[in-house]
């Protein structure tokens, strides 16, 4: 009995481990093939999905292992576990990436950034004031920074832990023989 709690981890490592290469090799083929990649907003739905779709895989996983008999926590705790290695593998390369290989696109991608908000905000008929204002307050923010990259993982976990509550509802089934 005491196994399975492992196997089921062992196996949400593994899953966090293919999802973070899937992510990591996503961010390193943007920056090969095509920065302006990294201002898509496509991107991020992307990515998000291929999030969500890793961790509810491996989720069924361990229901599997476990027979399909699977509580709340065990549910949670594999969808966390997986979305936990991943993001934190991602991250790490975008440190990498835009604070050591090259900043130099850090910077042009922020400007990029602001000029795509504000074009938006243009649209959008936003007064000029207000854009002026919003401006100012995204220039003062590094979104690279390795400190902002860090706060973006935490934020990031958090609300995926949100779905992965959700995932875990619906994943959760009660053991059918409560003496085992």
């Amino acid at each position: 009995m005491e196994t399975q709690p492992i196997s089921i981890k062992k196996s949400a490592v593994n899953y966090g481990l293919i999802l973070g290469v899937v992510l990591a090799l996503m961010t390193t083929l943007m920056y090969v093939l095509n920065t302006e990649l990294f201002t898509k907003w496509w991107i991020g739905i992307l990515s998000f999905l291929i999030v969500i779709v890793v961790a509810i895989v491996s989720v069924a996983k361990a229901k599997g292992i476990l027979g399909g008999v699977m509580s709340f926590k065990e549910a949670f705790t594999v969808y966390f576990i997986t979305v936990a290695i991943g993001s934190l593998i991602s991250t790490l390369v975008g440190i990498l990436i835009f604070n050591i290989i090259d900043p130099d696109l850090a910077a042009f991608l922020q400007e990029r950034t602001l000029e795509m908000t504000a074009e938006f905000l243009q649209k959008l008929g936003t007064p000029q004031i207000e854009i002026d204002k919003q401006m100012a307050k995204m220039a003062d923010q590094d979104n690279f920074a390795i400190l902002s990259q860090l706060k973006n993982y935490v934020f990031g976990l958090a609300f995926m832990s949100v779905i992965g509550l959700l995932v875990a509802l619906i994943f959760k089934t009660k053991n059918p023989n409560p003496l085992n």
